[in-house]
C-alpha cells in the first residue's frame, strides 16, 4: 500500500543500494513502461531477455549521452526461464494497472494528455537551481515554495529548508544587477586585459615595421626589372621575376591596409552599462510581449544558483557566465568579429568563465 516515493525513502533509510550502487528514488520503481525501465517493467523478472531496446547518441549541445527507443521490429528476445523471479499473473496484473493509470506513448494518438492542464509554467530560474549540500535539484514543493528534490524524493539529503519562489527570483535579479560585474574588480579585469593586447599588438607592429622596410627594396627590383625591359634585356626569367615581386608587393599592401588598431574591445565603464541594461531587463519581464525573451536574456547570463543552509535560512550563492555578461554588456557581433575577441577567449579561459557572489 505505499508509494513508489515511500518505498524510495525507506530504502535510502535502511541503507538498501539501489541499481548501480546509487540511491533509490520514484523513478527507480517506476521507470518508463515502455523503454522497460525501472523495477516495474523489468522483463528480466519474468525470464525474458530484450536486446537493442535503447540505442544511445551523444548530444552535440551538452555532450551527454541520450537514449532513444528503437523500433519494437529491431528488438531481440531471448527466453531465459531460469532466470523468472515474478509469476506471470502477478506481472499481467501489474501491467493492466499501469495500462489504466499510466499515459503511454503507444496508445495516445492524437488525444490530448490529461495532466496537460496541470502543467506549471516554466518560471525564470527553473533548472538552474542547485542544493549547496548535496548538488541535487530544488524544486516546487508547494504553490510558492522551492525545496531540495534529493531531500523529498530519497531521504539522502539533510537540506529540508525551504524558500519562496518569488523572493528568490526577486534576489537572483537584484543580485545580477548589484553583485555581479563589480565596476572595480572589472575595472581590474579590463587593464590586465589591455596589458595582454597590447603587448601583442606590439609584436605585431615590430613584424608590420620589417613589412614596411620590404616595400622599397621591391619597389627598387620592380624598377630595375622595367627598366631591363626597356633597355632589350626581356627574357621569360626576368618576367617571372616581375611576378614573383608584384605578388609580394600585393600581399604587403593588403597586411598594411588592415594593420590600423581597432578600437578598444572592452571599456572599463562596461560594467555600468550591463547594470543599466539588466535593470532595463527587470523593468520588461512585466510585459506580456517580452517577458518570454527577456527571461531567455537573463537565464543565459546565470550558469548556477546555489542554495546553501546558513543558520535556518538559505544563503543565494549566484553564479554567472562571465563571458556571456560581456556579450550581453556590448555589441554582440562586435564581440564576435573583434580582431582581439581571440585574445578575450583565451584569457577568459585561462582564468574562469564564471563570476560568483553570495548574498
Amino acid at each position: 500500500g505505499k508509494s513508489p516515493k515511500a518505498i524510495a525513502l525507506s530504502l535510502n533509510a535502511e541503507g538498501h543500494h539501489g541499481p548501480l550502487s546509487g540511491a533509490w528514488s520514484p523513478s527507480t520503481i517506476n521507470g518508463n513502461r515502455e523503454r522497460g525501465t525501472g523495477i516495474l517493467n523489468n522483463e528480466l523478472y519474468i525470464g525474458r531477455l530484450v536486446w537493442n531496446r535503447l540505442r544511445y547518441i551523444k548530444n552535440p549541445s551538452t555532450g551527454k549521452r541520450v537514449s532513444r527507443l528503437n523500433p519494437e521490429s529491431e528488438w531481440t528476445l531471448h527466453d531465459v526461464p531460469e532466470l523468472r523471479i515474478i509469476e506471470q499473473d502477478l506481472w499481467d496484473a501489474v501491467k493492466a494497472r499501469q495500462s489504466k493509470t499510466t499515459w503511454s506513448q503507444k496508445s495516445r494518438g492524437t488525444g490530448t494528455h490529461p495532466l496537460n492542464a496541470l502543467h506549471r509554467p516554466t518560471h525564470l530560474l527553473t533548472g538552474l537551481i542547485k542544493c549547496g549540500c548535496c548538488g541535487g535539484g530544488f524544486s516546487m514543493i508547494s504553490k510558492h515554495h522551492l525545496g531540495c528534490s534529493t531531500a523529498r524524493n530519497k531521504g539522502t539529503c539533510e537540506n529540508r529548508l525551504t524558500i519562496r519562489r518569488d523572493v528568490l527570483e526577486k534576489s537572483v535579479l537584484n543580485g545580477l544587477r548589484t553583485q555581479m560585474m563589480d565596476p572595480a574588480l572589472f575595472k581590474e579585469f579590463c587593464e590586465e586585459f589591455t596589458r595582454e593586447v597590447n603587448r601583442l599588438r606590439m609584436e605585431k607592429g615590430a613584424d608590420l615595421t620589417a613589412l614596411k622596410s620590404e616595400l622599397p627594396r621591391i619597389e627598387r627590383e620592380l624598377n630595375k626589372a622595367v627598366q631591363a625591359i626597356l633597355d632589350g634585356f626581356a627574357s621569360s626569367a626576368l618576367k617571372t621575376r616581375m611576378e614573383q615581386l608584384e605578388a609580394r608587393k600585393a600581399e604587403i599592401e593588403a597586411r598594411l591596409a588592415d594593420a590600423p588598431s581597432p578600437p578598444p574591445l572592452l571599456h572599463p565603464n562596461m560594467a555600468e552599462l550591463y547594470r543599466q541594461k539588466i535593470a532595463m531587463l527587470q523593468d520588461s519581464l512585466q510585459n506580456e510581449a517580452t517577458g518570454t525573451q527577456t527571461k531567455e536574456a537573463i537565464r543565459s547570463l546565470i550558469t548556477r544558483i546555489r542554495l546553501i543552509p546558513e543558520k535556518d535560512e538559505l544563503g543565494i550563492f549566484l553564479e554567472g557566465d562571465l563571458a556571456a555578461m560581456l556579450v550581453f554588456a556590448t555589441n554582440k557581433k562586435n564581440v564576435t568579429h573583434h580582431p582581439d575577441a581571440g585574445v578575450l577567449n583565451k584569457f577568459l579561459m585561462q582564468d574562469s568563465l564564471v563570476a560568483g557572489a553570495g548574498f
